[in-house]
Parts: structure tokens; C-alpha cells; sequence
């Protein structure tokens, strides 16, 4: 089994707790057909479109969680991940969180009628 150079102990606890396989259930955008509603990649396997290795790895559900506090996470808190569904996440809530205001945007104009 390949595993990082660091923080392989953690590493290891996340994918034992989803059983080496991707915990996405179709945050990605794909409905997961064949793996029953789960991403079927599992760590160490090779996909069948681009006959690469797949590697798992472990991170936070919430993607948008800054690195700084990611690292700190205990095992409980992080999923696995295969390369393809964490890019399509991460794409899908950068996209949802550019779509929210912000405070700031929120101030900037005050479009309520006067009295």
C-alpha cells in the first residue's frame, strides 16, 4: 500500500475508515451508479479510462477548509478522496461559495427605499 511520507498514521486511520475506497456519494456532480451511490475507486486500484494508479487521499469534507486548519483535523473528521471526485468538489463548492455575498458586498450598496 503507498502512503505519504507524512502523517502516514493518519492517512492510514482515514482510509481504513471508509475501507480504502473514495467516500464521495456524488458531491462530484456523478451519481455513482456502479458503486451504489459511492465513488467504486479504490486506493491503490487503476482506473479503467486512464489506466493510472488511483491514490486516495485525506481531507476534510468541507474542501474550502483552509490547510492551516485541515492539518489539524483528527482522523474523525477527514474523508478519502480519489483525484477526480476531489477536484469536482472542490470546483462545485468554490463555484456554490463565489455565488453567496459576502459581508462586504452585502454594505456596499444601499438599495432600500428611503422614508
Amino acid at each position: 500500500m503507498s502512503a505519504p511520507l507524512a502523517a502516514a498514521a493518519l492517512h492510514h486511520a482515514v482510509l481504513t475508515a471508509h475501507d480504502f475506497r473514495c467516500w464521495c456519494t456524488g458531491q462530484c456532480g456523478r451519481p455513482h451508479k456502479k458503486g451504489g451511490g459511492r465513488c467504486e475507486a479504490e486506493h491503490d486500484g487503476w482506473t479503467s479510462k486512464r489506466g493510472r494508479r488511483i491514490h486516495l487521499i485525506a481531507s476534510p469534507a468541507d474542501l474550502l477548509t483552509p490547510a492551516l486548519l485541515a492539518v489539524t483535523l483528527p482522523a474523525g473528521e477527514l474523508r478519502a478522496w480519489c483525484p477526480d471526485c476531489y477536484d469536482a468538489t472542490r470546483r462545485a463548492q468554490r463555484k456554490t461559495a463565489a455565488a453567496l455575498p459576502t459581508p462586504e458586498q452585502d454594505a456596499l450598496f444601499d438599495l432600500s427605499p428611503e422614508n
